[in-house]
């Protein structure tokens, strides 16, 4: 990878963990459920920490993403979930199943990223698998309390 392309990929990440922290910001606000809202608001916490931990390896002549920048597809996301909450009443189960589509979305990014780990710098890369790290263990927080609803 070239340092454009690290700054890409960096980038990114950055922006899905901007996406990450919306999401379950607005889940805690769509919830009535006091332990799902005090999880996703450790969830969106943890996101806009992964975003300002990334943002120092992106190199000073590169572009950065803007703090709160998020990708289109979390823009829909949000949509999505504003749409599903109003059909289902702030339904449990759904606002889990949303959640862990937007899991799902974060590790797919966090994969895309650790299959060309080339030219990323060695401790850029260590925070990279250990957030890939939390936020499996987040979606399989949010998939067990999924599956554990009959």
């Amino acid at each position: 990878m070239e340092t454009e392309k690290t700054a890409t990929a960096i980038n990114d990440l950055i922006i899905i963990n901007n996406d990450r922290y919306e999401g379950y910001k607005k889940a805690a606000e769509e919830t009535k459920d006091a332990d799902l809202k005090s999880l996703f608001t450790d969830f969106s916490n943890q996101s806009k920490g992964f975003s300002l931990e990334l943002r120092k390896f992106v190199p000073a002549n590169e572009d950065k993403a803007e703090h709160d920048e998020t990708k289109n597809s979390g823009k829909l996301f949000r949509v999505w979930m504003d749409l599903k909450a109003a059909v289902t009443g702030n339904d449990r189960k759904a606002i889990l199943s949303s959640c862990e589509f937007g899991e799902d979305r974060a590790k797919a990014n966090y994969d895309a990223v650790l299959d060309h780990t080339e030219d990323i710098p060695a401790e850029a890369l260590a925070v990279i698998t250990k957030q890939l790290a939390a936020i499996q263990k987040g979606h399989d927080t949010v998939k067990s309390l999924r599956d554990s609803i009959a």
